[in-house]
C-alpha cells in the first residue's frame, strides 16, 4: 500500500514553484480557511467542516474535479502532485491516504501544515508550520 509522501513547508513550496502541474489543496474549516488565513494560491477544499463536522464524503471526487478528472492526465505523463495542508499535517494526512486508497499516486503531506503544533503557552504559529517558515500566505 502506497503512503502519503511528507514535505516540510519549504519542500512543499519548492515543488509549487517547480511544478505548475501541482495543486496545494487546504483542507482545513471554512471558517479556519477564510479566518486564520491560508497558503496563498491554496484551493479550499474542506476535510471536515461545520455545521456537521464529519468528513466529507465528496472529498475524493471535488480533488478529482480540481485535477480534470483524476489521477493522470491519461497521456502516458506521471499524475500531478496533490499538496494538501491542513493545520497541524494531522487531517491532511488522513485525507491523503484516502486520495491515495482512490488511485492518486503523487499525494503530499505538509508537515507542520499552515500553524504547527501548540508551543507551551498553547499558541501555534510559534515552533513550525507554514506561516511560522514564512511563506507567502494572506487572509480575508
Amino acid at each position: 500500500m502506497p503512503t502519503v509522501k511528507n514535505l516540510t513547508p519549504e519542500a512543499a513550496f519548492a515543488l509549487l514553484s517547480s511544478n505548475p502541474r501541482a495543486v496545494l489543496v487546504d483542507v482545513r474549516s471554512s471558517m479556519e480557511f477564510l479566518f486564520v488565513g491560508h497558503p496563498k494560491g491554496a484551493i479550499h477544499l474542506a476535510w471536515i467542516d461545520e455545521p456537521d463536522w464529519v468528513v466529507n464524503p465528496d472529498f475524493v471526487r471535488q480533488v478529482r474535479e480540481l485535477m480534470l478528472g483524476g489521477a493522470s492526465d491519461n497521456f502516458g505523463n506521471a499524475a500531478a502532485p496533490v499538496i494538501l495542508i491542513c493545520r497541524s499535517g494531522k487531517r491532511s494526512l488522513e485525507a491523503g491516504q484516502l486520495l491515495l486508497e482512490a488511485g492518486f499516486s503523487e499525494v503530499y503531506n505538509v508537515l507542520d501544515g499552515f500553524e504547527g503544533e501548540r508551543d507551551a503557552n498553547h499558541q501555534r504559529s510559534t515552533l513550525g508550520g507554514w506561516r511560522f517558515v514564512g511563506l507567502p500566505w494572506e487572509q480575508c
